[in-house]
């Protein structure tokens, strides 16, 4: 009676653990869905999907759709730490970095073949429900050779 006792203890000790990890996982404002606020006609999307991954790092996955209606994915997970992490699903890029500049302001570094292909600054607004990113192309040296803004709308359901 005593080890079932105990046994049943050690059970509920694993998943009050479990909800506690959990519970804290999903404290990142970031986490959740996100569409592109764009005035293309349909098919065209991009939906991004933050999504707790390890004990506090994030998976991105970016699903979108082009202007013929063909779909893609591809993605990355973060531990924030700045440090190159492999991406799956694009040939434009191999790896992402992402560091935290505020708890607000997280800088991304796409890289491939070691050279970096595009630095992303990726502001999150006070209310939480939207994403400014600045994309910064580099040029042959190195120079910024192009910039472009979106945002992104968190999708509430």
């Amino acid at each position: 009676m005593r080890q079932a006792l105990i046994r049943a203890l050690v059970g509920v000790a694993a998943v009050a653990a479990l909800v506690s990890n959990t519970a804290a996982q999903n404290t990142n404002p970031r986490f959740g869905r996100w569409k592109l606020k764009s005035d293309a006609p349909a098919p065209q999307s991009n939906i991004m999907t933050y999504a707790p991954s390890g004990e506090r790092g994030m998976k991105v996955t970016i699903d979108a759709v082009n202007a013929s209606g063909q779909a893609s994915q591809w993605g990355y997970a973060t531990n924030f730490d700045g440090k190159e992490e492999p991406i799956t699903g694009t040939r434009s890029s191999e790896t992402a970095s992402v560091r935290m500049i505020t708890d607000r302001v997280a800088e991304i570094v796409y890289k491939r073949n070691g050279q970096i292909t595009q630095v992303l600054t990726n502001v999150l607004t006070p209310d939480g429900n939207t994403l400014g990113i600045i994309y910064v192309r580099p040029g042959a040296d190195g120079k910024p050779d192009s910039v472009s803004f979106a945002t992104y709308e968190r999708i509430k359901e």
